[in-house]
């Protein structure tokens, strides 16, 4: 055949069209790309790689080799993990309906590729191990403690778990938080909000006491070191006990203010304004 027959040409020149074409493949930023040679993992394009400094990456258009070799993409961003609604049992025996979300990335393709085979199974196998690390770890604690500013910590526990399991799938969890930790809605929930609220009475009322108690304590203290600095006071001078004494007395009878009292002058009550004390 004479290459100047037209279709030949153009024979040749589509056959390298489908050459360049499937020869070429581009990997955004937001991906990371496995080569498979003849099924097998060759090498890997735009890892994700924690110490990368910013703007360093190897997305763009890359080369592989026709027939012999196709890409995986793997997505390089945060991804969310769907979880449903999961029926705790408290501490405190309320069944809690707890929502909770996580996030996740895949941080080494090449593992991921070849335990699950794709972002999705890793999902679900992350959603498994998450769900099962929530419900053990929230049933040990009461309701209270799932609605108080504390659980952040049981947070960081669970996320902290379940990220050693992740490593097994080339994953890394990131977050995990609840949104909403509430009673199941009718009977239930106003049977534990009863409960909820005399236990709160019973403490109100054993705090109440202990401060009783206390305050008793305290003013029987005060009392008799009232007691023992009047004593010092009157052992070391007998005429201010007893002007102290006849001032206790006249607090005493006159504290009505409208009472009327008819004494003689001499009388030994009314000795303080004659100044014979003592004499």
């Amino acid at each position: 055949m004479s290459l100047k027959n037209p279709i030949l040409l153009l024979a040749i020149l589509f056959a390298l069209l489908v050459v360049a074409a499937t020869s070429a493949f581009t990997v955004s930023e937001t991906q990371q790309a496995i080569v498979l040679r003849l099924g097998e993992p060759n090498r890997i394009i735009n890892a994700y790689d924690a110490d990368e400094p910013f703007g360093r990456t190897s997305a763009g258009v890359h080369l592989k080799i026709p027939f012999l070799e196709e890409v995986v993409y793997i997505d390089k961003r945060v991804l969310d993990l769907d979880m449903e609604q999961q029926t705790v049992l408290s501490t405190d025996q309320l069944r809690v309906v707890v929502d909770a979300f996580a996030r996740f990335r895949i941080t080494e393709p090449l593992r991921m590729y070849q335990s699950v085979g794709t972002e999705e199974r890793a999902a679900d196998q992350l959603s498994q191990i998450l769900t099962s690390r929530l419900r053990n770890e929230l049933g040990r604690q009461n309701f209270a403690a799932l609605l108080s500013p504390e659980r952040g910590d049981l947070m960081n526990t669970i996320q902290e778990a379940v990220n050693r399991a992740a490593q097994r799938y080339g994953a890394e969890l990131i977050d995990v938080r609840i949104k909403r930790a509430d009673l199941p809605t009718g009977q239930p929930l106003e049977s534990a909000f009863e409960r909820m609220r005399t236990a709160r009475e019973q403490e109100a009322r054993r705090i109440r006491a202990e401060g009783d108690r206390q305050a008793r304590v305290i003013r029987a203290e005060a009392d008799a070191e009232a007691a023992r600095i009047y004593a010092e006071s009157f052992g070391q001078d007998e005429g201010f006990y007893e002007f102290y004494r006849a001032m206790e007395a006249y607090r005493t009878a006159f504290q009505d203010g409208g009472a009327n009292v008819v004494l003689s002058p001499e009388n030994e009550f009314l000795e303080q304004f004659q100044g014979n004390v003592g004499q």
